[in-house]
């Protein structure tokens, strides 16, 4: 669950900024600061209304440092909307209808609904699903150097919350400098878990509706009530 929890927290905050919008493009050449490189990307969030893409998230942790690697597909929609399939190894499902938070595993037999708190008492990741986020007000932003994995020619911004979350301690995004597109995201969780995200596939603006983050229970699966408070 911990893999799981990692990935509600960092698309949050990081995946809304995947789609493109080439009103924001920075160039190499450009040499841009943290703080600029940071503006140019929330010039492209404020441009997106929905995306889709398919992921791979790699989560490392537990005292063993165990690897876990799974795939899937994600769907965001401003305000307040995203559903992530998995589909290997595991099948879970995880849904936010802008109101409640479903977390589906099939083989637990059991969905866990929390409620998206209001906005006066969000935590930044869900800031930013509501459309309210800004990654120079709430993260203070670094240039570091590439982590292990990621696609070569691509640029990686360091975002310290400015304000401590519980799920995460920092994000990095891999960002394609002329495009903007994310190419990768990590993080690293208190507990000194890491986890990875590569995006393909991406598509902006698609044209996604409500229906779309729709959940349905299923029959004869235990339903919990969780809090969705810090």
């Amino acid at each position: 669950m911990a893999a799981a929890r990692a990935a509600l927290a960092i698309v949050v905050a990081g995946g809304m900024l995947v789609a493109a919008a080439p009103s924001a493009r920075l160039t190499a050449a450009a040499d841009p600061t943290a703080p600029e490189f940071a503006q140019a990307l929330q010039r492209k969030y404020d441009g997106i209304k929905d995306f889709s893409a398919d992921f791979v998230h790699a989560y490392e942790g537990g005292v063993l440092r165990k690897l876990i690697t799974e795939r899937g597909r994600l769907l965001i929609k401003k305000p307040g909307k995203m559903r992530w399939e998995y589909s290997a190894p595991e099948e879970k499902t995880f849904v936010s209808d802008g109101v409640k938070m479903y977390s589906y595993i099939p083989e637990d037999k059991q969905v866990i609904v929390a409620t998206i708190p209001p906005e006066d008492d969000a935590t930044t990741p869900t800031l930013f699903l509501a459309g309210k986020g800004n990654l120079t007000r709430d993260f203070t932003p670094t240039l570091v150097e590439l982590p292990a994995g990621m696609p070569a020619g691509s640029r990686s911004l360091k975002l310290v919350p400015k304000s401590p979350q519980r799920e995460y301690d920092w994000l990095v995004l891999v960002v394609d400098p002329a495009s903007l597109g994310l190419r990768g995201l990590v993080t690293v969780d208190a507990q000194g878990g890491k986890s990875s995200f590569s995006f393909k596939n991406l598509k902006e603006n698609v044209g996604l509706t409500d229906k779309d983050f729709a959940f349905k229970i299923p029959r004869g699966v235990d339903v919990v009530t969780a809090s969705s408070r810090p």
